[in-house]
């Protein structure tokens, strides 16, 4: 088996829409269960396809597939009242669904992704990070 070309997104190597929908779907399932964050996302989500959906569009182009996301991401989180320990679970579950759902080295350029614009939402709406040990 030969390695994929360096050029190749990651978008392409997770598989395309149809595997980050699926991963969306399995992550957003436990997110909504999650007693720290879920609460958040059910007071503010009403029609959940069609946020997975606006979700795969946001995906889509972090990843270098096609850009189809429209909208003002980062402001939508600032009237939330996120926290840092709203900002851990996220990136924990995700984590964890990428990693057990998919290979290594793409698992772990998404989770990498994932922190960037965690930090990124933080400094948005005012949360503090906790320090790295």
């Amino acid at each position: 088996m030969s390695k994929l070309s360096p050029t190749v997104s990651l978008y392409d190597r997770l598989g395309g829409r149809p595997k980050l929908v699926e991963l969306l779907r399995y992550f957003y399932a436990d997110v909504r269960q999650h007693t720290g964050i879920g609460p958040t996302f059910s007071a503010t989500i009403s029609d959940w396809p069609t946020h997975l959906e606006k979700i795969a569009d946001f995906w889509s182009g972090a990843t270098g597939g096609p850009a189809l996301y429209r909208g003002a991401m980062p402001m939508k989180h600032v009237s939330l009242g996120l926290g840092e320990s709203h900002f851990q679970a996220w990136l924990e579950l995700w984590s964890r669904h990428c990693r057990a759902r998919l290979p290594a080295p793409e698992a772990t350029e998404l989770v990498a992704i994932a922190e960037t614009i965690g930090q990124r939402l933080r400094q948005i709406v005012g949360a503090v990070p906790a320090p790295r040990i």
